[in-house]
């Protein structure tokens, strides 16, 4: 039987508690896959309406469905949560397990500055920050247009690592090459995760890229 989770193989604090949901849990859209995600946690996640942006909520007080792609906490018990199928989910956890957030970085996310704007959200140094990376799609499944390019590189050139050209004006884009960069920019050196690739792993994850169907996995995380 495939496991229905993935939990994180990060070094935070016991009380840190975090996972990610496979499809074998079910499409994390539908009241059956978030019946049985519940299952997992301490409480019901605090969901978002998540609109490729930069925008970050406090789990403690955010309204259901509030429009943002990013979510952290310091209460306990908390839940934040984002779902993802191909994008990649990123978990943020303070070193003294004091605040935890997680961010939904597609390529405009990413793009944008979303993965900065969650750890300025949470208030601590960057370089206490500890991070995962999610199941999110392959750098060998994720084709880009020059665009797509354009618009990593115009804002920090050192993107350009991340593209490898494949036909002309197509890119291989490697999202987690390029959220490693954002987070050592910003001082966060312990990086964890990463290594998925949704679109080739059809056992494990959905993905939007592969099936053009709107099932989503969940990623999350919250204090015990």
């Amino acid at each position: 039987m495939r496991a229905e989770i993935l939990v994180p193989d990060w070094p935070v604090p016991r009380g840190v508690r975090a996972l990610m949901t496979t499809r074998a849990l079910g499409d994390m859209k539908s009241p059956e896959g978030r019946a049985r995600l519940r299952q997992h946690l301490p409480g019901e996640p605090v969901w978002l309406r998540q609109v490729h942006g930069t925008e970050v909520a406090d789990a403690a007080s955010a309204a259901p469905g509030a429009a943002a792609d990013a979510s952290f906490t310091r209460g306990k018990n908390i839940v934040c949560a984002v779902m993802a199928a191909d994008c990649m989910p990123v978990l943020l956890a303070h070193e003294d397990g004091e605040v935890v957030g997680v961010a939904h970085a597609g390529w405009r996310g990413l793009c944008a500055g979303a993965i900065e704007a969650t750890i300025a959200a949470m208030g601590v140094p960057a370089e206490r920050v500890i991070a995962w990376l999610g199941p999110a799609i392959g750098p060998e499944s994720y084709e880009v247009g020059e665009e797509v390019r354009t618009a990593f590189v115009d804002r920090d050139a050192r993107a350009a690592a991340a593209f490898r050209p494949t036909r002309p004006g197509h890119w291989h884009l490697d999202l987690y090459a390029v959220a490693r960069q954002r987070l050592a920019t910003q001082g966060a050196t312990r990086i964890f995760g990463g290594g998925f690739c949704t679109a080739s792993d059809r056992a494990r994850f959905f993905s939007y890229r592969r099936d053009k169907a709107s099932e989503r996995m969940a990623a999350a995380i919250w204090i015990r």
